[in-house]
C-alpha cells in the first residue's frame, strides 16, 4: 500500500511539473535552428511562420542558421538543448535522408527528437531547357531508353533531396541515364542552358523565374497532385510514372523529452499560424503549401520518409559519409 502511495505521489508530482511548465511556457525568447543558410525556401519558411508565432507566443521567435555537414551540427544542437519546447529544430526531407547518409549520427532521428507540427509541403520538377527537343516527360524517356547511358540530367550535391528524387526517377522509370550533381542550383541551371546537361530534377521554386521568363520548361512536377502555380504542367503520376512520387517538405520538433503540455501548445499556435491568410499567402508566394499535422502525423513523416529514402540510397550505391 505505501508504495502504491509513493507511485501515486510520483505521477502526481510529474503531471504538477507538466501542467506548472506549460502554463509558464514560453518564459524566453524561443530559437529555431534552421539547417541550411539564410534566404532559401526552407529558411524563408521558418522566418514567415516564426513572425507568427512571436505574436500568439509572447516571445521573440527568432531563427539561428546553422548550415552545412549535411542538417547533422544543427541536429545536434537541438537534441543536446534543454527540453523545454525553447529550442526547435526545423525538420526537412534531408533529417530523413541523414540518417542513411551518414555511417554515425551524434543523435538518432527517432529517439532524440519530438516532433511537434509539419510546416509546409513544396515541389520537385523534372526540367528542360526550353529549346530541347523533349517538350514531354514521355518524348525524354523513349530517348533514355533508346540510348542508354546518354542521357544527363543535373541535380545539387549527391545526397540531396533533389539528387536523391533524380535517383527515384531513374529507378521507377527503368531508364539508364546519367545523373550528373552540381555544387548549387546555379550551376545547375547554368549547365541546362549551357547544354552541358539534357534534364534537371530540382525544387520547382528556385527554378521558376527560369519557367516564367521562358528560358526552362517543366516537363512534370513529382507531387500528389499539380502545382498551383503551374496547373498545365502534368505530375509524373500522369505521365505514365505512378511510383515516381516526391515533394520536399519542412517541420519542426523539440528535443525529446520535452513536455507532453508544451508540444501541445506549440501544435496549437503553429497550426494557427498555418491557417492563417497572411502566412499562407506569404508561403505560397514561396511555392509553398502551408499545412500543419498532428505530432503524431509529424512523426509518422519522418519514419516513413527515412526508410524510403534510406531505400533509395542503398539501390543508387550511394556511399555513405
Amino acid at each position: 500500500m505505501n508504495m502504491q502511495r509513493l507511485l501515486f505521489g510520483v505521477l502526481a508530482t510529474v503531471m504538477a511539473a507538466g501542467v506548472a511548465t506549460a502554463q509558464t511556457f514560453p518564459s524566453k525568447p524561443i530559437k529555431i535552428v534552421v539547417p541550411f543558410g539564410a534566404g532559401g525556401v526552407a529558411d524563408l519558411t521558418a522566418r514567415t511562420v516564426a513572425q507568427k508565432l512571436s505574436e500568439s507566443l509572447g516571445q521573440a521567435v527568432v531563427i539561428e542558421n546553422k548550415p552545412g555537414a549535411g542538417g547533422v551540427a544543427a541536429g545536434e544542437a537541438v537534441a543536446k538543448a534543454d527540453p523545454d519546447g525553447h529550442t526547435l529544430l526545423l525538420m526537412s526531407n534531408g533529417t530523413a535522408v541523414s540518417t542513411s547518409m551518414f555511417k554515425s549520427l551524434p543523435f538518432n532521428n527517432t529517439r532524440d527528437f519530438a516532433p511537434v507540427s509539419t510546416l509546409g509541403f513544396f515541389d520537385i520538377a523534372v526540367v528542360t531547357p526550353v529549346d530541347s527537343k523533349f517538350k514531354t516527360l514521355g518524348e525524354l524517356l523513349a530517348f533514355a531508353k533508346a540510348n542508354p547511358g546518354k542521357l544527363n540530367v543535373g541535380t545539387i550535391n549527391i545526397g540531396s533531396t533533389q539528387n536523391l528524387a533524380a535517383e527515384l526517377f531513374k529507378s521507377t522509370s527503368g531508364a539508364d541515364m546519367q545523373i550528373v550533381p552540381f555544387n548549387g542550383t546555379p550551376a545547375v541551371i547554368t549547365a541546362l542552358r549551357g547544354g552541358q546537361i539534357d534534364a534537371a530534377v530540382e525544387i520547382l521554386g528556385p527554378v521558376l523565374p527560369q519557367i516564367k521568363a521562358n528560358a526552362l520548361r517543366a516537363l512534370v512536377v513529382t507531387g500528389d497532385k499539380r502545382a498551383a502555380v503551374l496547373p498545365e504542367v502534368p505530375t509524373a503520376k500522369e505521365s505514365g510514372l505512378p511510383t515516381f512520387v516526391a515533394s520536399s517538405w519542412n517541420a519542426l520538433a523539440a528535443p525529446a523529452k520535452t513536455p507532453g503540455a508544451v508540444i501541445a501548445r506549440l501544435n496549437k499556435d503553429i497550426t494557427a499560424a498555418l491557417n492563417s491568410p497572411d502566412v499562407k499567402e506569404k508561403l505560397a508566394g514561396l511555392n509553398v503549401e502551408a499545412r500543419a499535422s498532428t505530432p503524431e502525423q509529424a512523426a509518422d513523416l519522418l519514419a516513413s520518409e527515412t526508410k524510403r529514402w534510406g531505400d533509395v540510397i542503398v539501390r543508387a550505391k550511394i556511399p555513405t559519409q
